[in-house]
């Protein structure tokens, strides 16, 4: 072959492998935040693995492979779980047809995104909740995680993220990467702040001994195995041990309250709007950039709510 030919080739995506569309797509200013790479490298990694592996070609893929990997992967999962790890796959593979011009697959037409019903009830009621948070069989470093993210009203990811570096612990608050790339202030309250020093304190919660000044300020219970280490970044200097994932934290989470993650999330934006909070201060809050978006997580919680405004309805009460 010609080296115009051979540029040509190059150029349509025939000798571009699927470990070179990817790393060069996680590179991009559109996967910037460490928590969007994350979940994007996640789901695509785990679909080459499915159709071959990294060193094969990108464009020798198929349409019904793409398809086929995503149905087996998760196919039988949640339609949010579908529809993110969908997502994450076809962003890619629409950047290297469009964007680098590469012969590449696309979604096919049965993979269609699936309607994600909302669920009314997602919100825990307030004193359900506050019985939970406070149970006395919680760890400390779970009990913290849980009162952060419910008086934060942050993303699960979002807080794991958090070096305790980066804590002010005077004014209850701490800067993070929101999901758009900005960084932000989630502030916390009593709850937490109550917490947080215990967390703070080696071993673990030890009244008397030293305290973590750097590294992840949630951290996993074992230190990882070389071949699963993460960058340094994602490494306690003081214990060795790990950033806490989010896939333990659902597990966890599970265990010991029965919700998912972003329940607390939810319900804080709830309890805000049964208390009349305005929503431009509930979106200030949860930091969402559209009221649309923001007024879903603000419907009345547990039927509470709805039971106390009833009684505006009730016929007069008789006289005697």
């Amino acid at each position: 072959m010609s080296a115009a030919g051979a540029k040509a080739t190059a150029l349509r995506g025939g000798v571009v492998t699927l470990a070179d569309a990817s790393d060069e797509f996680l590179s991009t200013h559109r996967v910037a935040n460490d928590n969007t790479r994350r979940a994007y490298a996640s789901a695509i990694d785990r679909t080459i693995g499915a159709v071959g592996g990294r060193d094969r070609l990108l464009a020798d893929v198929t349409d019904t492979e793409i398809g086929e990997a995503l149905t087996a992967l998760w196919g039988g999962c949640a339609p949010a779980t579908w529809n993110r790890n969908r997502a994450a796959v076809s962003s890619w593979l629409t950047w290297c047809a469009s964007k680098k011009r590469w012969a590449a697959p696309s979604i096919p037409a049965d993979a269609e995104r699936r309607r994600e019903n909302v669920d009314h009830t997602k919100a825990v009621a307030k004193t359900r909740l506050e019985r939970l948070l406070s149970r006395r069989d919680i760890p400390l470093r779970d009990k913290t995680l849980y009162r952060m993210l419910y008086e934060t009203a942050a993303r699960t990811s979002e807080v794991l993220s958090l070096d305790v570096q980066d804590l002010d612990l005077e004014n209850r608050r701490a800067p993070l990467t929101s999901k758009g790339g900005d960084t932000e202030w989630v502030y916390w309250d009593a709850g937490t702040a109550c917490l947080l020093p215990r967390l703070l304190r080696l071993p673990d919660g030890h009244p008397d001994g030293p305290v973590r000044t750097r590294g992840p300020l949630f951290l996993a219970d074992r230190r990882p195995v070389p071949a699963r280490r993460p960058g340094p970044e994602h490494i306690c200097p003081h214990t060795g041990r790990p950033r806490l994932g989010y896939d333990r934290v659902r597990v966890l989470m599970d265990t010991h309250l029965g919700l998912d993650p972003h329940q607390l999330r939810h319900s804080a934006a709830t309890h805000l709007g049964e208390q009349k909070v305005p929503l431009q201060l509930i979106m200030a809050k949860t930091r969402h950039k559209n009221p649309r978006t923001a007024m879903r997580y603000t419907r009345p919680g547990g039927g509470e709510a709805v039971a106390e405004i009833t009684g505006i309805l009730a016929p007069p009460r008789r006289t005697h």
